[in-house]
């Protein structure tokens, strides 16, 4: 299993192939449906954003509340191609790879192959196991948006597969065609 250690940089995307699992260790940053649409409306006002994205895995999760005695509640993945509409844009930013669950339509795929960037599936299901994966968590921006805030989390082996490759593969696409 290959460990991604961001920030990434292109290189260390070269090689991975579409259903190989990878391993997570550094720093992710959440974002969901209501934090994509702020940063696309920043980035149309021409106005900065809170953070640098350049090299960031964004992982589509809206943590649910902490319990006590807890860096996080559960962190499972939120349906992917419901930021499918501001993935193009959010990719201009230098965001190399993008996690959460399912699908994505043909118009991200190739804007992930247009920026060098892949696609990534963590465990559906599991948001509980993944939050023992977490080492810390913080809000970075849009407090507001309550779960679907901007948040940056440190984790150690976080474990997700390959799902869109550099190449345009598509390991959804090879199951269901029996390949």
């Amino acid at each position: 299993m290959i460990t991604l250690n961001p920030p990434l940089k292109k290189d260390s995307l070269k090689g991975l192939k579409a259903g190989e699992w990878v391993s997570i260790t550094g720093v992710l940053y959440t974002a969901r449906d209501q934090t994509h649409r702020r940063i696309v409306e920043l980035m149309e006002k021409g106005e900065t954003l809170p953070i640098d994205l350049t090299g960031a895995i964004l992982y589509y999760v809206g943590p649910t509340p902490t319990p006590p005695d807890r860096i996080c509640g559960a962190v499972g993945p939120t349906t992917s191609y419901r930021m499918d509409a501001y993935t193009p844009k959010i990719l201009e930013l230098g965001v190399l790879a993008l996690m959460g669950k399912g699908k994505r339509s043909p118009l991200t795929k190739e804007a992930l192959k247009q920026h060098g960037a892949i696609y990534l599936a963590t465990l559906g299901g599991a948001g509980a196991y993944l939050s023992e994966k977490v080492k810390a968590m913080e809000l970075v921006a849009f407090a507001d948006l309550g779960p679907e805030a901007l948040y940056k989390m440190e984790v150690e082996d976080f474990p997700a597969i390959v799902i869109n490759d550099l190449e345009g593969n598509d390991y959804y696409e090879t199951v269901l065609s029996g390949k």
